[in-house]
């Protein structure tokens, strides 16, 4: 995920950075109706701003054969530069990264994760794979499979594993 300031440039590129900017309050000067007023389900409103949530985040990218070591190496070197990755899995032609991500909605959330590959595939040397699946839910939901024994498969201790 690229820290930056909101608006920088990227590396290589011409066009403006994405960035999750609230509207300001004077964004909708209209009367809100009582249900406008209240929050989204699993939302949260602060000071008149939503506050930001956590989501589960699991990206799955793939492509052709690359050495096991470097695919490690590659995934390691990723979790240190995004310190929020919970586990890895991986074998020598895919890939399975699930981490935490706090963001305003969905929308955001998604976007970080599919930019995350990407933007690290040169410093991290990832293999050159690309995104094959992504699931993004709330916390409450994560909460809700795992109670309910259908969530994902326990995660193996935190950090990268083979598959």
């Amino acid at each position: 995920m690229r820290r930056a300031r909101p608006g920088a440039l990227p590396r290589g590129t011409a066009e403006r950075a994405l960035t999750s900017v609230g509207a300001g309050a004077d964004f909708d000067d209209a009367p809100k109706t009582e249900s406008e007023q209240r929050p989204a389900p699993g939302r949260e409103i602060r000071d008149n701003r939503e506050v930001s949530r956590l989501w589960h985040i699991t990206l799955s990218v793939s492509g052709a054969e690359a050495p096991l070591k470097e695919v490690r190496r590659g995934l390691e070197q990723l979790a240190h530069d995004h310190p929020f990755l919970l586990t890895s899995r991986y074998a020598n032609d895919h890939a399975e990264i699930r981490y935490w991500e706090e963001a305003r909605d969905l929308h955001d959330a998604a976007a970080v994760a599919l930019r995350l590959w990407g933007e690290h595939r040169s410093t991290a040397k990832l293999p050159p794979w690309e995104i094959v699946g992504l699931e993004v839910i709330d916390r409450d939901t994560y909460h809700q499979r795992i109670a309910e024994g259908y969530g994902p498969p326990p995660a193996a201790p935190v950090g990268v594993h083979p598959y």
